[in-house]
């Protein structure tokens, strides 16, 4: 690894997925903080609410996914995520 690569902060993309199979990157290559917030988001809007989204991951620079949501499970990895399960909504209340 080269050192400027060393020096950059690790960035971090947020990915939806639907029913049918669509999927769209809501946010690509940002800080943990944003993407932190946008998967907070993703996790608890109108669409994951009324069971539109089926999955909501984060994933590192490497492509590993690092926190993952799921419709009618709530947040299922890292495993300590799903202790805020009963504080947020699954996907399956509508």
């Amino acid at each position: 690894m080269s050192e400027a690569a060393a020096a950059r902060p690790p960035t971090y993309s947020v990915c939806q997925f639907f029913i049918g199979g669509r999927y769209e990157y809501v946010r690509r290559y940002v800080p943990m903080e944003e993407a932190s917030k946008a998967y907070v988001h993703y996790t608890s809007n109108v669409a994951s609410r009324l069971g539109l989204v089926e999955r909501v991951i984060v994933t590192d620079g490497g492509d590993c996914i690092v926190c993952e949501w799921k419709k009618g499970e709530g947040y299922v990895f890292p495993p300590e995520h799903r202790s805020f399960n009963k504080a947020q909504p699954t996907g399956e209340e509508g």
